[in-house]
């Protein structure tokens, strides 16, 4: 922690500068698993689980539990890569969520792809579909009720 002075000289109040964590990734092989899991028992076949990299994060000051980050078609064609997708898990908020919750949260970013696999997201509102709702039933159908 960092200190220094500030005001005029009559006046000096000390302020304290925190350092911030670094922001971390690391592949994480059993959300990877489980992605796996869902996508073959919801049939989501648009969608190789090859191709979705998941990584975990620590140090992440966002409200959300996870998000799904792109690889656009400008960046497939200058280096001539297929499109892919990676599932970023927040710890500091994912691993406070029972298992059934956790299951939702991936279900949630996997619906963000596109059925063409493009490389594009899916906004959480589009056409006739909301994501949300969307969730409740693949949830539904993934645990078999």
């Amino acid at each position: 922690m960092s200190f220094f002075f500030k005001g005029d000289k009559k006046k000096k109040r000390i302020i304290k500068i925190k350092k911030t964590k670094r922001l971390e990734w690391e592949a994480d092989p059993d959300i990877q698993d489980q992605m796996k899991e869902i996508i073959l028992v919801l049939g989501l076949d648009h969608i190789p689980p090859e191709r979705v990299f998941c990584y975990r994060t620590t140090g992440s000051k966002a409200k959300a539990y996870a998000r799904i980050w792109s690889f656009p078609k400008i960046f497939q064609k200058a280096l001539d890569i297929e499109s892919a997708y990676v599932m970023e898990i927040i710890s500091e908020k994912f691993d406070r969520l029972d298992h059934d919750n956790k299951t939702k949260v991936i279900i949630h970013e996997l619906l963000h792809i596109p059925k063409n696999f493009s490389g594009s997201l899916l906004p959480h509102k589009y056409g006739y579909t909301q994501i949300e709702k969307e969730v409740d039933v693949l949830f539904k159908k993934y645990n078999g009720k």
